[in-house]
């Protein structure tokens, strides 16, 4: 009669915790990984690997891809706090500085997003063959913007962005490889040869300086 009891109450417990609602969180404030980012219908790519600090507000980006039919490969550094994006040539040890029209906002599922789905990706016949994520949806005001955010269920660690405005169309983000921390918090340093660079003319704001 015990074991009976015990075995309702489990799956008493079971099931409510199956069935919490997702909450809204916050990714790790310190990420490492890789993404994918496509636009304009595909005509437009890169490929990056990405160091994420929130708090010192810095984005680390190694990346290549192609824009209008033409390759690039680039070094980029964000500094939001100080305002200013540094494009980073080691081969030939020179620095493009420019000003960053952007501020800061953390990763994370805005508190007025609403929720599609809980899914798992992959699949569910046994333990290791998929991964239980949220995909919410909403929008942006101040670009007139909508997205759709997929994290993963434990951990909030980003899986894929849906972006859209009337300026750019339809910006595809997929990440992969993510591993919490940053193994060299210098990555977030200017090498020597940037600090006497003048800035540029040119304003940047994220997304054009990504492309």
């Amino acid at each position: 009669m015990k074991s009976v009891l015990g075995l309702a109450l489990f799956l008493l417990l079971t099931g409510s915790a199956s069935a919490q609602k997702p909450r809204r969180c916050r990714t790790p404030p310190l990420l490492s990984g890789s993404m994918s980012v496509s636009a304009r219908e595909g005509q437009d790519w890169a490929f990056a690997k990405y160091r994420y600090d929130a708090f010192g507000q810095r984005i680390r980006l190694w990346e290549f891809g192609n824009v209008d039919n033409k390759s690039f490969h680039l070094n980029m550094l964000f500094l939001f706090r100080e305002g200013v994006v540094y494009s980073i040539n080691y081969r030939n040890r020179t620095c493009q500085k420019n000003p960053l029209h952007a501020a800061f906002h953390p990763s994370h599922i805005p508190h007025n997003a609403s929720l599609v789905a809980q899914v798992i990706l992959g699949g569910s016949s046994a333990p290791g063959e998929g991964l239980l994520v949220n995909t919410w949806t909403g929008d942006v005001p101040q670009t007139g913007g909508k997205y759709m955010a997929t994290v993963t269920e434990f951990g909030c660690i980003p899986v894929s962005t849906l972006y859209y405005t009337e300026r750019s169309g339809w910006v595809v983000t997929t990440y992969f490889n993510a591993v919490t921390g940053v193994e060299d918090p210098e990555q977030f340093l200017p090498p020597k040869f940037c600090h006497d660079v003048p800035a540029e003319e040119d304003t940047l704001d994220f997304f054009s300086a990504f492309f």
